[in-house]
């Protein structure tokens, strides 16, 4: 492994290239998401431990003269091509702009905005940076409540009534403190959470909730909203299930399940052979809730639902890594074209 490894750094050395699109195909070849220099360090713990000190550095040494080859040759490339007359004649046509596409969380985003604005819901938003009332106390969930352990929460260190929102729940604590019922309304934007970053997970994600306040909303109410999105935003024949289910601001409360199917291997792994696939949690907002935003408990009643958009984003899209979300890969991104 080690005389690999010496091999590569001499090959690198000695590489020079006479085009950008040479340089380029050798930064793929080492330095790309499945490149040499990944599969190498994926090699690491096959080292037997004595080689390892040796085999680190070597590995280092070949990833720094990599990235010191790909910038000098760039920088002698370019400085060669501005040196060089180009030839450019003014009165040839123009290249037509290449378009561009949407994210594919920008497109689920706004596909689910769509599907709610149709049954009389419109859009709020709120701050990012948030304070302790409307991410938490307001919602049910006052100091030391034990329910604050399931959202792992950045705070501000400069101020410990500051941190980054959980959830756009409290988007709709802001919403029900400016509008009084009837109240229908969806709030999407992103939250952050201290989680480990894997496949699955991420700090970082988008959220859509939605909130309804008005007299007599019952739960069948809900059920049926919750059905109607369902279908409009995975087919009519969308079938859905609710289980019981906590929440502090809601109450009762239940996780939204969609049957997705046990047609091949993929359906049988995500759904871990149920073939049911969980896509949201909702419920009856909490009365304490209501009183807290001076809206009587007595009189008006409520229903509220908040669901990932990259979860959805990556059943509908079939997309296996989470983070391929975040990584600004243009070969990724530009597959994405069209509204769903």
């Amino acid at each position: 492994m080690l005389e690999n490894i010496e091999k590569y750094i001499e090959e690198v050395r000695q590489f020079e290239a006479a085009h950008l699109d040479e340089v380029e195909q050798f930064r793929i070849r080492f330095a790309g998401r499945k490149g040499l220099i990944n599969k190498l360090f994926d090699e690491f713990k096959q080292v037997p431990k004595e080689e390892k000190p040796r085999y680190g550095q070597l590995l280092n040494t070949l990833k720094k003269v990599v990235a010191e080859k790909v910038e000098d040759l760039k920088s002698k490339l370019q400085n060669q091509a501005a040196a060089t007359p180009s030839g450019f004649d003014p009165t040839r046509p123009g290249y037509p702009y290449r378009l561009g596409s949407r994210h594919p969380v920008s497109l689920v985003r706004n596909r689910i905005i769509d599907i709610f604005r149709r049954i009389g819901f419109n859009v709020s938003y709120g701050p990012e940076i948030e304070d302790d009332w409307h991410n938490f106390t307001a919602l049910n969930l006052p100091e030391y409540h034990p329910a604050r352990d399931m959202q792992d929460t950045f705070f501000v260190e400069l101020h410990p009534d500051w941190l980054l929102r959980t959830h756009t729940s409290s988007v709709q604590i802001r919403y029900m403190e400016q509008n009084r019922p009837p109240i229908r309304t969806v709030s999407p934007g992103r939250v952050y959470r201290n989680e480990d970053i894997s496949a699955r997970s991420h700090l970082m994600f988008h959220q859509v909730e939605g909130l309804y306040v008005d007299t007599d909303v019952s739960f069948a109410d809900l059920k049926q909203t919750l059905l109607y999105f369902t279908r409009e935003m995975f087919g009519e024949n969308s079938r859905i299930r609710l289980r019981p289910s906590y929440f502090p601001f809601t109450e009762p409360s239940a996780e939204v399940d969609i049957y997705w199917g046990l047609k091949t291997e993929t359906d049988y792994r995500i759904t871990k052979g149920t073939g049911w696939l969980e896509i949201m949690g909702a419920g009856m907002v909490d009365p304490n809730v209501l009183a807290n935003m001076n809206i009587d408990p007595e009189k008006y009643s409520g229903f509220a639902f908040g669901m990932g958009i990259e979860r959805i984003a990556m059943l509908l899209y079939q997309i296996p890594d989470i983070r391929l979300l975040f990584e600004n890969d243009l070969g990724f991104l530009k597959q994405f074209k069209s509204v769903l």
